[in-house]
């Protein structure tokens, strides 16, 4: 049976305009010098004992340089005298399994044979009052959390996504990131700075790697920060991230095409704060578009089939629902509580019926006028494109530009 009506399908599609957005662009030139000088800080080096076994925790965000700046830390390490090995923490990423999140962190370009160290993902915890933490990690003499400085997708707090979520959740595995979301995210922001204090008075966290990124998934930024500083901190770096986010410039948009979405680039899947779409947040922390319906094309080949994210969307092709790793998915929906975001939409046999079906079931679009705008995702906003009805728009704003 069509699922579409003749006319449906005959309507013609507006022509697409590439468009460029500016957006502010600092970035680090060398990251291993960059970081290299802040593990040289004197409250750093204190920490770095010759013959101490030291537990570099890394996640399942998909963080530019991420490979880069774990091995100059691990060389640094190696060269001040102490033995490192890597611990995954990614609470139930991965499907909560080791071999799983072995296999995403490979992904990355974290793995024994790139780093030259064990790499750990093993997931029996112990307990440090009632927060769940790595077994593998607590076997170290120093812990450091390695994570990029960003708002969380599912809750509006001044702490977010960093190096005290990966303390939390990331490092309590799948059993402690379960059991954190049992509080519920609107209570999160005063959860995690709690059990994070917790943690840095229990486990020996020496220091943190906070990444900040800027608008063009770059590396803006790369501090070392004490453990005894690293909440105070993490609350203004978080405000550095903030204004360093891109936007979607369109303000309304009848259609939005996404290309892919995927946990390396939001736990999302996508990031809530720049389309304006989530089943849990009332506010974004961003300007946001109005956006009547969305179509997505692809997962990324960094998120291993896991989808988490699609409830959100109208309408997804069959190379996504083909795609779709069930197992993955819903082990982190179940964990965080977010069972909307594992919903499959409506399936389209390819992207321009599903376009097709996305314009059908606009409610208030001008069928021959329609706004349109397609992105790859939400960390590379550099480069859209916008239907011709779009083109006065991008023509009077001073930041977008058509080439």
């Amino acid at each position: 049976m069509p699922i579409l009506l003749d006319e449906d399908r005959r309507l013609p599609l507006p022509k697409m305009h590439r468009v460029k957005q500016i957006f502010p662009k600092e970035s680090l030139q060398d990251i291993e010098a960059a970081l290299r000088q802040q593990l040289q800080k004197q409250e750093i080096r204190a920490k770095l004992k010759p013959g101490s076994k030291v537990a570099i925790a890394v996640g399942s965000r998909g963080i530019k340089n991420l490979a880069l700046i774990v091995k100059t830390l691990i060389t640094c390490l190696k060269e001040a005298g102490c033995l490192p090995y890597i611990v995954a923490a990614m609470g139930s990423h991965g499907s909560g399994t080791e071999q799983g999140q072995l296999k995403l962190l490979a992904s990355y370009g974290i793995s024994q044979e790139t780093m030259g160290v064990e790499v750990i993902a093993k997931t029996d915890v112990i307990k440090l009052d009632d927060i769940h933490f790595s077994k593998s990690a607590m076997q170290a003499d120093l812990i450091i959390p390695v994570n990029r400085i960003k708002i969380h997708t599912d809750f509006n707090a001044d702490i977010g996504s960093g190096l005290c979520k990966m303390l939390v959740i990331g490092l309590g595995n799948h059993i402690g990131c379960s059991t954190i979301h049992e509080h519920g995210f609107e209570n999160f922001g005063k959860i995690l700075p709690k059990a994070a204090g917790i943690i840095l008075k229990k486990a020996p966290v020496g220091f943190g790697i906070a990444v900040v990124e800027n608008a063009y998934d770059e590396t803006a930024l790369i501090e070392a920060v004490p453990a005894e500083h690293l909440i105070s901190r993490e609350k203004k770096l978080l405000k550095i991230s903030l204004a360093n986010m891109p936007t979607l410039m369109i303000p309304e948009i009848d259609v939005l095409i996404v290309e892919e979405i995927g946990k390396n680039i939001s736990g999302a899947g996508f990031d809530p704060h720049i389309l304006g779409k989530s089943f849990l947040l009332k506010t974004f922390a961003l300007p946001v578009p109005r956006i009547e319906r969305m179509v997505l094309n692809n997962i990324s080949e960094q998120s291993h089939g896991n989808a988490l994210g699609m409830g959100v969307f109208d309408v997804i092709t069959r190379k996504v629902f083909d795609k779709l790793d069930l197992e993955a998915i819903y082990a982190n929906a179940i964990a965080s509580k977010c069972t909307d975001d594992a919903k499959i939409p409506i399936i389209a046999a390819d992207e321009e019926e599903a376009l097709r079906i996305a314009i059908k079931i606009t409610n208030s679009a001008d069928r021959h006028n329609l706004k349109i705008v397609k992105i790859k995702n939400t960390l590379e906003l550099e480069e859209i494109a916008v239907s011709e009805a779009l083109v006065p728009w991008v023509n009077g704003h001073e930041k977008l530009f058509i080439f």
